[in-house]
């Protein structure tokens, strides 16, 4: 039991180094010496757990998209409407990029041109909202003049070029800009005024980071 709880604190540091290596230098930059490094473990250590730079990029892109998901159904059972869930779990994805390496290196992975076949991540959001919105069209909340697939590829694509600009300027994803953004495009995809209201600034994620860039209560 010992030895397993030390295997399992030793991947969840090389999960947790590896992000803060990819999400600041991205899957070329990045090396498994700097990784091992960054986790205070050998690269004997590493290799037990992960074969390769290529297994541990997956295993940092899954942990993102688990915690992402969670978050997101945090955000739609708080919500009152589909298009309010959609903006706060927007809202909150963007600021955990700020507040979680995990989160935020599972973005840039998936966005990266270097590494094939890494786009959990974005998968997943663009799925996620483009399931959010056409329920939302379906109970009347979506503008009548707006498809699906239109709404869709804006929310994801605004919400994939904040996190690229915040890369170079964490200004960018402040709550103020945030609530900015949703404030200027939430008038125009919603049916009616009612659902059109724009939440609080929000100042935190949900949930605090955890440990393998998932979220804890």
């Amino acid at each position: 039991m010992v030895k397993q709880a030390r295997a399992a604190r030793t991947r969840q540091a090389l999960v947790r180094a590896a992000a803060e290596v990819f999400a600041a230098e991205g899957y070329a930059g990045a090396s498994l010496p700097a990784i091992s490094e960054r986790a205070g473990v050998s690269n004997g250590a590493l290799h037990f757990h992960f074969a390769s730079k290529h297994d541990l990029a997956a295993e940092v892109e899954r942990a993102a998209a688990a915690g992402a998901q969670r978050l997101a159904e945090r955000c739609r059972g708080r919500a009152d409407t589909l298009l309010q869930s959609l903006v706060h779990t927007a809202c909150g994805l963007l600021l955990a990029v700020v507040a979680d390496p995990v989160i935020r290196a599972g973005f840039r992975l998936s966005g990266d041109p270097s590494r094939k076949g890494g786009t959990r991540l974005l998968r997943w959001w663009q799925a996620w909202v483009h399931e959010l919105v056409v329920q939302a069209q379906r109970e009347g909340e979506l503008a009548r003049d707006v498809p699906a697939d239109v709404a869709t590829t804006v929310i994801v694509a605004a919400t994939a070029g904040f996190e690229v600009m915040g890369a170079a300027d964490r200004d960018v994803l402040s709550a103020e800009r945030v609530t900015q953004l949703w404030t200027f495009v939430l008038p125009r995809l919603a049916s009616s005024p009612d659902h059109a209201s724009t939440p609080p600034q929000p100042q935190t994620p949900l949930e605090q980071p955890g440990d393998q860039g998932g979220f804890r209560k």
